[in-house]
């Protein structure tokens, strides 16, 4: 017998922390939480560290091919 493990991220949290100094927080919010669903993961801090998640966050754009996750 074996185990599988689910890599479970409480989401909704780490997005207000990595969007807590954010300008526009509802914004940061909602498209954190759009990028932690698909890849599993938000950077740590405030603001950088976007590599931290690999190419899933750092690659995923907007529809004016601007960098989608914060």
């Amino acid at each position: 017998m074996f185990w599988l493990a689910w890599h479970v991220v409480d989401c909704d949290g780490l997005c207000k922390v990595r969007c807590g100094l954010h300008s526009r927080p509802n914004v940061c919010t909602r498209a954190c939480g759009t990028c932690c669903k698909r890849c599993k993961c938000v950077p740590p801090g405030t603001y950088g560290n976007r590599e931290m998640c690999g190419s899933c966050y750092t690659d995923m754009k907007t529809h004016g091919n601007r960098t989608k996750c914060p």
